[in-house]
Order: C-alpha cells, then structure tokens, then sequence
C-alpha cells in the first residue's frame, strides 16, 4: 500500500493518477500575490499555523484532504472527503485574469449537489488545468 503527501493510503492496485496540492495562500499566479502569500505563510508559520489541503485523483476515486495545525506541531483538524459519482453534477476549470490581465490563474472545481468546491492550482497553465480536470472526470466515470 502506497501512501501520498496527503497522508492518504492507496488500496490494493489503486494508482495515483494525480495528487493536487491546492494554493491557500496566493491569491494568484501574479509574482507579487504569490510574494504576499509567502508572507501570510510565513507569519502563520512563525505564529503556529499551517494549513494544507489535497485533491487526491486515483483510477478508481476523488478525496479531498484538509489538515489543519497549530502550535507549530499539533495537528488540530483533519478532514477526509470521497467524492461520490453519483453526486458530481459538474467538473470544469476557470482561468480569471489578476494584475491586469497578465497574470492568469487558474481553478479546478466541481459542483455536487450538496456543495461547490473550487481549488487553485499551483504553478498551472490552460493545458495543466484541462488535465487535471480529465483526471478527475475519468476517475469519477471509472466508478460509475
């Protein structure tokens, strides 16, 4: 059984398709947001907070993955989601356009019918975002 960055453990021939670490921090892929998230980072940091979260994308399912800690090293929260298939209305990913128009960034998200999650991603571009959604919709038709 491998495990991820996220701490999840994959079942038995369960493959990792793609594990994505979502950008709480940033407000965009524009060089100045991404140095003002550094610092926000780095003050919850020197203060005893971080905050971590995943979408992990297997061949056979969709988890999202929250970890909340403080005082440096005392994991206060942790929350594991499935995503179910039958639930997912929508997938799809949004680019919007920061400091100007120059900087773009892009979100993956998915709509079910109890909630709307939206994640940014990290260091993405138009071809990284429209892969990361085909890995989603292919592991959530795969366990239909």
């Amino acid at each position: 059984m491998a495990t991820t960055k996220s701490g999840v453990a994959l079942a038995e021939n369960e493959n990792l398709v793609m594990e994505i670490e979502a950008e709480l921090w940033a407000t965009s892929s524009n060089p100045i947001a991404q140095a003002l998230g550094s610092i926000r980072r780095i003050l919850a940091l020197i203060f005893g907070f971080k905050a971590k979260s995943f979408l992990v994308i297997t061949d056979k399912r969709v988890i999202e993955v929250r970890t909340y800690i403080r005082c440096w090293c005392i994991t206060t929260g942790r929350e594991v989601k499935y995503v179910l298939p039958s639930s997912v209305k929508e997938i799809g990913y949004t680019r919007a356009a920061t400091c100007c128009c120059f900087c773009p960034v892009y979100f993956l998200y998915y709509d079910s019918f109890t909630q709307r999650t939206k994640v940014q991603l990290k260091d993405a571009d138009e071809s990284g975002a429209l892969k990361a959604a085909n890995a989603f919709y292919a592991a959530i038709s795969h366990a239909q």
